[in-house]
């Protein structure tokens, strides 16, 4: 089958991994708590939109079509586009709902739906003694759960704007069983892992998440992998898989994931797809062939990407694997001494050059307050600031801060995201997290997809980009990532469905944060719904905070 074919026998992808049709109610003169009058649905099915009204009655969809106008508040959305609520499949919010439990920078953006613990990193399960052990370099000073129960009890007692689930990670799984050196698991210690694993999903996690290009996740074996992402297959759960590398070796690294999961069975999500940097750029073309070739095969397959040609990371990846193993006080003593810390540089330099120079990193994010200075700057600009080399800036600002500081890097090409925005199996995703234009979290400079993600997506690729229709490009938002996870009662305009809606005019919404200045909503979003309560209002928030905690 050449990639012509492919495209057009996976146009409905979204139905073929699991998405229903929606149902309505053509005509009724029922009383709703809610009624959106006169919009352009989308039902988010892909399929062709049509006008009509919804009324919403106890946080369900009750009925679709010409629904007169008894309800408590009636919402005019004429001339409108009228979707089910974005759903962000990659996210990294986590414990940092706590200081923001609205969700500024995504509920704005029309996500009423988004998945946690990705890339291998979850709040929870932590040990008592890995908590001893790094307790002083949290940066936003909250415990860790020992398990998810413990952490889903904390956002209800908090409450939430938007609903939440999240991955448990694998990198946490293996630092509490196995430790965070370069070491290889023993039969014994991987039984344990899968136990552990056993006990989360079992308690409502979506999946397992791996970040394979961060330690410890980085030190496990394939057998290790495997066997894991057995327990993941047997509760039909997701593996989301942040790859082993993602330039040089980046089609290794995806033929890896595909091997593993023909293996073991498991559904396999491809977690922010790239090919970084441009001797690399090439390479679309073949991880688009190996991931087609895959679903051909049977494997369940699919993949997310951001709409961005910057990603975003913390500083410490400039430390080679090797040296980032172990505790933070470990990896600082080799920063600090004299000899290792020059083969760091080195390698670190070779890095730099290839991203194509200190002009294309930029500081976004630091743990002391004292080192807002840098925030926004890039590495060229900060080493005019302190009269530093680039290594010698980066190894006093990663000691000086407690390896906290996070980046961003411009590594990729247009033409590559769109391809892979346009692919039948791929969908947007943030990898991004909460921030706020006011409060504790408006001190960072974050990469601007926190903020501006899905209207960026709406906006610049498929009504100006052309990607593909903007049906088509609403599935991709909703019940694409929805059925992904599994979400039975979300994802789509349909009968019994939570409400979760977004209004938004087709034609001017686009996403206005850039990295110079992040902190700023997008434009063209005029309400949103979460579980029926009208959380956005003609652009501003309303104070409903009615999301819910989602276990699978």
């Amino acid at each position: 089958m050449d990639r012509r074919d492919f495209l057009k026998t996976t146009a409905l992808a979204g139905a073929a991994l699991g998405v229903g049709l929606y149902g309505c109610k053509p005509t009724t003169k029922e009383h709703f708590d809610t009624l959106i009058k006169d919009g352009t649905i989308y039902t988010g099915d892909g399929g062709k939109p049509f006008k009509g009204d919804i009324g919403i009655k106890d946080g369900k969809i009750a009925a679709i079509g010409n629904l007169g106008k008894s309800a408590e508040q009636i919402v005019d959305a004429k001339g409108l586009a009228v979707s089910p609520g974005f759903v962000d499949i990659h996210s990294h919010s986590d414990s940092a709902l706590l200081d923001c439990p609205l969700n500024d920078s995504r509920i704005y953006q029309g996500i009423t739906t988004e998945i946690g613990g990705n890339c291998g990193g979850s709040p929870f399960p932590y040990s008592d003694s890995y908590y001893l052990k790094n307790k002083d370099t949290l940066r936003k000073g909250y415990p860790f759960w020992q398990n998810i129960d413990g952490f889903y009890d904390a956002l209800r007692k908090n409450k939430l704007g938007v609903n939440y689930g999240s991955f448990v990670g694998h990198g946490d799984i293996r630092s509490i069983v196995v430790g965070d050196n370069d070491v290889e698991a023993t039969p014994e210690q991987i039984e344990k892992m899968k136990a552990l694993l056993e006990e989360t999903l079992e308690k409502g996690a979506v999946g397992l998440s791996v970040g394979l290009e961060y330690a410890p996740g980085s030190y496990a074996t394939n057998k290790e992998l495997v066997e894991l992402q057995k327990v993941v297959a047997k509760h039909n759960k997701l593996y989301a898989v942040h790859n082993r590398n993602e330039d040089n070796r980046t089609e290794e690294a995806v033929k890896e994931v595909i091997d593993m999961a023909r293996e073991a069975g498991v559904r396999v999500q491809q977690s922010h797809l790239k090919a970084l940097y441009a001797p690399n750029w090439h390479k679309a073309e073949s991880l688009m062939k190996m991931i087609e070739d895959a679903h051909n095969q049977g494997i369940d397959i699919a993949f997310d990407r951001y709409p961005y040609i910057a990603y975003a990371t913390s500083l410490r990846t400039f430390i080679p694997l090797k040296y980032r193993q172990g505790s933070n006080s470990e990896v600082l003593a080799r920063l600090k001494d004299r000899e290792i810390s020059k083969l760091i540089g080195e390698y670190t330099d070779s890095r730099i050059a290839y991203i194509g120079g200190p002009q294309n990193v930029l500081i976004t994010q630091v743990g002391d307050s004292k080192f807002d200075k840098y925030t926004g700057k890039s590495l060229k600009e900060c080493c005019e600031m302190t009269g530093l080399n680039q290594w010698e800036f980066i190894r006093t600002f990663l000691i000086d801060d407690n390896l906290r500081p996070d980046m961003v890097a411009y590594g990729m090409k247009e033409e590559n995201v769109k391809l892979f925005l346009s692919h039948p199996l791929g969908m947007p995703a943030s990898d991004g997290e909460v921030f706020s234009p006011v409060g504790v979290l408006s001190n960072a400079t974050p990469h601007p997809r926190s903020y501006g993600t899905f209207p960026r997506f709406l906006g610049k690729y498929v009504r100006e980009g052309g990607v593909c229709s903007l049906a088509e490009g609403i599935k991709k938002c909703t019940s694409l990532p929805a059925s992904r996870i599994g979400l039975k009662d979300r994802g789509l305009l349909s009968l019994n469905y939570n409400a979760d809606i977004v209004i938004f005019n087709p034609d001017t919404i686009i996403d206005t944060a850039t990295f110079q200045k992040p902190h700023q909503f997008p434009i063209g979003i005029k309400d949103v719904f979460v579980n029926g309560a009208w959380t956005i209002k003609d652009g501003k928030a309303t104070g409903a905070l009615a999301g819910s905690v989602l276990e699978f």
